[in-house]
């Protein structure tokens, strides 16, 4: 018979494995905003979206304003790394448009979220950009390009 101690370690050892290897499979499955999450075409929907019922806030060159943070350039993009393109898109899901956020549907806001990526210098990629917010939780938003 085994002692405990042993039993434990092989254990031990076998989960940290196991772990190991689901973390590998999660970070192969993790997509980050540097692998082309949008489309042109929504960008570009999304650039008549923002102009339509953001622009008046967050300024014409997504600059900000006086009370509207600016959505472009360093300070947009640090302020979001590390997190989840599900964050922002849920940040914008349940607040703006600013007093009336049932203005936008999910799927505009998400033509407008592909707009400040496309602004961002992020590049665009076959697929439109998902408006489900768990299924944006599997993009990382990294402020950095890995290039």
């Amino acid at each position: 018979m085994h002692s405990p101690s042993l039993v434990a370690a092989i254990i031990g050892v076998f989960m940290a494995a196991v772990a190991g290897d689901l973390g590998s499979v999660d970070a192969q499955s993790k997509r980050s905003i540097w692998d082309g999450v949008y489309t042109q075409e929504q960008a570009e929907k999304g650039g008549f979206l923002y102009e339509a019922g953001c622009a008046s806030c967050h300024g014409g060159g997504l600059e900000g304003g006086e009370t509207a943070p600016a959505l472009v350039g360093g300070e947009f993009m640090w302020a979001w790394n590390g997190l989840s393109v599900g964050d922002l898109f849920e940040r914008l899901r349940i607040s703006m448009p600013e007093g009336n956020p049932s203005d936008m549907s999910t799927a505009e806001k998400a033509d407008v979220l592909a707009f400040v990526l496309l602004r961002n210098d992020v590049p665009a990629g076959p697929e439109e950009l998902a408006n489900r917010t768990n299924q944006l939780r599997t993009i990382s938003f990294d402020a950095l390009s890995p290039q």
